[in-house]
């Protein structure tokens, strides 16, 4: 039962820190971007500071993975978290000076921010595998994916009308309050467990790339990520819809709101109904078909005219990246070794964190050469090239039964061939049940 995870106090105080973390941090990025633009009336300045904040998740993440499995997740976490207080509070403090080198200051905040974040990520996942049980995942995973996908969405919004009511000062301080309470709720809430022993003598360079073979390896997990990659990267919309608003649908600057939101939407009405409604036992079958059809969305959104069958492409392509979103998690989590489970999140950061900056780089650059709509158009079809490659060339991921990869017995040996003296096999074997 469902209720049964929530009676677990460990469970609780996880889901609700994670909750107010990724609110305060979802929120702390679009602040960022827009007091850089406020300052600046610069779309170079924002630019710069994507990039700024691109650099550490493509580079330094790796090594954050390496740096979980190697170190207390629990502690990692509830220090990060804390770090991103202190940041937060200094913003606070530079906003309120209003000084003339606010601006060079929030681009170090965000780097330092990014390079934070590439050491937490890989810790949380981590630490939630150690505290959800191998037998309520597939009651799990869903609530935490629906409850992280909520905070991501609500908090941009909660952080601009907080900017609104009460400014930057205010508004950065509340933010570094919630980073405490969160670290605070890690730190007082989850049990600090050890990680498992790593084999000695190896170096950095060599244990990230154990993790990095270990997902080329497996059909299952890097034929669930290239469907991500791929999608996102080929057939992202987000970054061309002030070209549809404006051009396109002729609908201004509140049809842009209601595109933009129709997606995010749709995404979180599939996180909510896969508490009840993952598909466990035909888990390989529907990624591949759910992916199918966010590509085909994609094509009727840029064949459109309509201004109302927009918004329905929109949706419902965020219902199908909703729904992956959680299969995904679950995969994840199930197919990753525990031992390795830090890496294998940092790898799979790489290739998430990569589509949405290189695929808004790809989506205009196409768009100035061939126009919006037939830019969609090409990245859908790719898309369903894609499904079409994976599902041929990954077929145990095809025919994936989440039921069956979670079964205590289960090792991920027959998804991976490894050499008699690699030392894979003894991370696999100290893996726990």
């Amino acid at each position: 039962m469902i209720l049964t995870l929530f009676k677990d106090v460990e469970f609780r105080s996880f889901m609700v820190a994670n909750v107010v973390f990724r609110l305060c941090a979802s929120g702390l990025t679009v602040l960022l971007g827009y007091q850089v633009y406020e300052m600046t009336r610069s779309p170079f300045s924002l630019g710069l500071l994507g990039l700024v904040e691109a650099v550490p998740g493509v580079t330094l993440i790796l090594y954050g993975g390496d740096f979980a499995d190697r170190h207390s997740r629990h502690r990692t976490v509830v220090v990060t978290m804390g770090l991103l207080a202190v940041l937060a509070t200094l913003l606070a403090v530079i906003s309120n000076a209003g000084n003339a080198s606010a601006l060079a200051v929030i681009y170090v905040v965000a780097f330092v921010s990014a390079s934070i974040r590439a050491f937490e990520s890989p810790a949380v996942v981590g630490l939630e595998a150690q505290i959800l049980p191998l037998h309520q995942v597939l009651r799990g995973i869903p609530i935490l994916a629906s409850s992280g996908r909520m905070a991501d969405v609500a908090g941009p919004v909660a952080a601009g009308f907080a900017w609104a009511a009460f400014g930057a000062t205010v508004t950065y301080a509340g933010t570094a309050a919630l980073f405490v309470l969160s670290a605070l709720w890690i730190a007082l809430g989850v049990q600090n467990r050890p990680p498992l022993p790593q084999p000695s003598g190896r170096s950095a360079r060599r244990r990230i790339a154990e993790g990095v073979r270990y997902v080329f390896g497996s059909e299952i997990l890097l034929g669930s990520m290239a469907l991500d990659l791929f999608a996102v990267f080929f057939a992202g919309a987000n970054a061309l819809l002030p070209i549809f608003a404006l051009e396109v649908l002729h609908v201004g600057p509140e049809g842009f709101g209601l595109l933009r939101s129709a997606s995010a939407a749709g995404a979180l009405v599939a996180a909510l109904a896969a508490t009840r409604l993952l598909p466990v036992r035909h888990a390989g079958v529907a990624l591949h078909v759910i992916i199918a059809l966010f590509g085909l969305c994609i094509i009727t959104f840029g064949l459109s005219t309509s201004f109302m069958l927009s918004l329905a492409a929109l949706f419902l392509a965020g219902l199908c990246d909703g729904t992956s979103m959680v299969i995904r998690h679950a995969i994840l989590r199930l197919a990753s070794p525990e031992a390795l489970r830090g890496r294998i999140a940092a790898v799979k950061s790489v290739f998430t964190g990569s589509s949405n900056e290189l695929g808004t780089f790809q989506s205009g650059m196409t768009a100035s050469l061939i126009g919006a709509g037939p830019t969609l158009c090409l990245g859908g079809a790719v898309t369903l090239g894609v499904v079409a490659v994976v599902a041929w060339r990954a077929r145990m991921l095809l025919h994936l039964n989440l039921e069956t990869l979670a079964r205590p017995d289960q090792l991920r040996s027959d998804d991976l061939e490894l050499s008699a003296d690699d030392p894979l096999l003894e991370l696999e074997a100290a893996r726990p049940g």
